[in-house]
């Protein structure tokens, strides 16, 4: 089939630090969705805990290694309502127990683990906000590799929020495949107002890709802001459906068919001229 047909969802939250209330959240919005319809639904980044300190998600990671609840649970709701999921990231823990992977985790509709992606970039920053620094890299480990990940016949690239800033990644995966990209986010509401639609954009117009992001929003326990604004975004670079603010999902067609003639009209991957190699100067 040329034609690839399957809905895109993104769902934006504002999770809290239980895990029972943001499985409710995620359960009360894949309820809404139509059955009739294949879906692949992208949560946000610390989808199932957010709005705590950083050495609670570490004490979570801990907590979920020899149960691996955390996973198992998402892989039910994929399964309960017949979706593709791209469960945002959790904590798990690392190799050396003293940090945690910020990881996303692709499931079935059957519930099964399709694969992963660790963050590459970690959100080591000054923000003029109320937290002013952050310093993720304290708690958490870097991943070291790029994930491509297919789901319904479709090569789905793997990101989370601070990566978006990071071009070569997106062109990587592009390379590698991907004609959708997710990016599960918590984007502070200084850097998303400022940032966030136009990056989306560029790396959806750059890569001639589907661009799916779910965000947190609001106003969380800790006081932390995050600015929302989830949104789905064509191969072409327009923006076809958002959410600013509040919780909810949002959904929008994937046709294959609209890459294919955006590629073909526009060959920019054969004429890049910095693929593999650099350019000399004087």
């Amino acid at each position: 089939m040329t034609n690839k047909i399957m809905q895109l969802c993104a769902i934006q939250m504002s999770s809290n630090t239980s895990v029972e209330d943001n499985i409710a959240d995620i359960e009360r919005q894949l309820a809404t969705l139509e059955k009739a319809q294949q879906q692949l639904v992208l949560l946000p980044e610390c989808c199932l805990f957010f709005g705590g300190k950083d050495k609670e998600q570490l004490a979570l990671a801990r907590e979920n290694q020899a149960t691996n609840e955390l996973k198992g649970r998402l892989g039910k709701l994929a399964s309960k309502y017949n979706v593709f999921l791209v469960a945002g990231s959790i904590p798990v823990i690392s190799d050396q127990q003293e940090k945690f992977t910020n990881s996303c985790f692709v499931f079935s509709p059957e519930g099964t683990e399709l694969g992963g992606y660790d963050k590459i970039h970690l959100f080591d920053v000054a923000v003029q906000d109320s937290e002013k620094n952050y310093l993720e890299s304290r708690y958490a480990k870097a991943g070291d590799r790029i994930s491509v990940v297919q789901a319904a016949g479709v090569n789905i690239g793997l990101t989370i929020c601070y990566d978006l800033r990071f071009p070569e990644l997106f062109r990587q995966l592009c390379q590698q495949g991907a004609k959708i990209i997710t990016v599960p986010s918590a984007f502070t509401r200084v850097t998303g107002a400022a940032h966030w639609q136009t990056l989306l954009q560029a790396r959806a117009i750059e890569n001639q890709v589907y661009i799916v992001a779910a965000g947190q929003e609001g106003v969380h326990l800790n006081g932390r802001e995050t600015w929302g604004h989830s949104m789905i975004i064509s191969p072409w670079g327009e923006i076809l459906t958002q959410l600013d603010t509040g919780k909810g999902i949002i959904c929008a067609d994937y046709q294959e068919q609209e890459v294919d003639k955006v590629r073909k009209a526009m060959p920019v991957a054969t004429h890049n001229r910095f693929k593999n190699k650099l350019m000399s100067y004087e």
